[in-house]
């Protein structure tokens, strides 16, 4: 029987994790840069460039074409994952997140003078096609080298 932990030493968890968490220390790293203040809670946030999301299903994607074939089947359920979550992040999330904002801001104008305490929604939810964008090529480029990375390794411990 096989161990189930096997799982996060392959090239596509490593792929996958690795695209995520580049790309939460690049947007930490951007909002230190723009705020000039270190704020932890860029790598577990949503939203923001580069889009982690697309950049972990990019990866995953490109490191199962790499080892598994870009003709199989595996191959076009791992593409199809990545169209529908990459689609999703610029079309339902953006637009969850631009009525969270309007409603933020309907809420800030009833009450203004009055004090009732209310809770703002999260604004930052989708993604622009350009973070989209920018988080599928940091994904294609990591799912790549963590594949290149593991063949290295194959062919030295023969």
């Amino acid at each position: 029987m096989n161990n189930p932990l096997i799982l996060f030493v392959t090239p596509w968890f490593v792929s996958a994790f690795v695209g995520w968490v580049t790309a939460q220390v690049i947007k930490m790293t951007i909002a230190v840069f723009r705020g000039r203040k270190l704020d932890f809670r860029y790598l577990i946030s949503t939203g923001g460039m580069p889009s982690a999301h697309s950049a972990t299903v990019s990866a995953l994607f490109m490191s199962v074409g790499l080892t598994e074939g870009f003709d199989q089947p595996i191959t076009m359920v791992a593409m199809t994952f990545a169209i529908i979550t990459m689609f999703d992040a610029t079309s339902v999330r953006r637009a969850a997140g631009n009525q969270a904002r309007v409603l933020n801001i309907m809420i800030q104008e009833l009450f203004r003078d009055h004090k009732l305490n209310h809770t703002r929604l999260k604004e930052l939810l989708g993604h622009t096609r350009t973070e989209v964008f920018a988080g599928m090529t940091l994904g294609l480029f990591l799912g790549f080298i963590v594949v290149w990375l593991f063949d290295i390794q194959s062919r030295t411990h023969l």
